[in-house]
């Protein structure tokens, strides 16, 4: 009779496992309308922070194109062991510029700052152009995706689609619409959510990422209900042999 009813509790966990399983992941863009033939979105600036890692060239026009005119404005842009350098923003927001002296950089776009260094040059240079990208633009994805990673692009315009595409997407256990995104800003720390599944997606701050963001996948339910089933069904075998074990003692010791 115990055996039975043993065998029964084993047959209900595994029905409700399979009852679970078969529970539909909700889709990306289930309220999605068709937009073909409106304005584009445009597209927010990406903005300078504490920490970012920037190149920062200038070019002239100097007369025979002589690049020793230009270099006393250029770092190398990789040192004696090959790592690749560049303008580290300090903690204050600011940069040490060849010739020009600390620039407080902080808060500014790429275009912003090349303007910047472009109005400080003209006086020096003839004709100045002023090319500034980030070095170390990073994103990093954890949770139910399927290659968590941190990833560093040669870009500052990223989506968080694009950045769940990068770690192989979301596994059968995320929850698409419930996506946290952490991003520091100004020293402090803010989390926003996205759903995944809906159009409005596109109008949250946090669908296009900033650097150093993080993007984080949660489990569904289906993953948590899962693993206390697996979890249960370990201590009822552990359970089992425990019990096996003893029976199989208590026989031997009566004969």
């Amino acid at each position: 009779m115990k055996a039975a009813s043993f065998l029964f509790l084993v047959v209900l966990i595994a029905a409700a496992s399979c009852t679970s399983q078969r529970q539909v992941t909700r889709n990306y863009l289930q309220d999605v309308t068709d937009t073909s033939g409106k304005d584009p979105v445009l597209v927010p600036n990406t903005y300078i922070q504490r920490n970012d890692l920037l190149s920062i060239r200038v070019y002239s026009t100097a007369i025979g194109s002589k690049p020793e005119v230009d270099a006393p404005y250029n770092l190398l842009e990789q040192n004696a062991t090959g790592n690749v350098t560049g303008f580290l923003v300090d903690a204050k927001g600011n940069i040490e510029y060849p010739q020009l002296g600390v620039l407080h950089v902080e808060g500014m776009t790429r275009d912003q700052l090349a303007d910047l260094i472009k109005g400080k040059l003209q006086d020096q240079l003839t004709q100045p152009a002023v090319i500034v990208r980030f070095l170390n633009y990073r994103i990093t994805v954890l949770g139910e995706v399927k290659g968590p990673s941190t990833f560093t692009l040669p870009t500052d315009h990223l989506t968080v689609l694009e950045a769940l595409g990068l770690a192989g997407d979301v596994t059968e256990f995320g929850r698409k619409d419930n996506v946290k995104v952490m991003r520091e800003v100004n020293g402090q720390r803010e989390i926003g959510t996205i759903d995944l599944t809906s159009k409005e997606m596109f109008n949250s701050p946090y669908f296009r990422l900033q650097q150093n963001d993080v993007v984080f996948v949660d489990q569904t339910r289906r993953k948590i209900r899962q693993q206390e089933q697996q979890t249960l069904l370990q201590q009822i075998a552990i359970a089992s042999s425990i019990i096996t074990a003893a029976a199989l003692i208590l026989n031997f010791v009566k004969k």
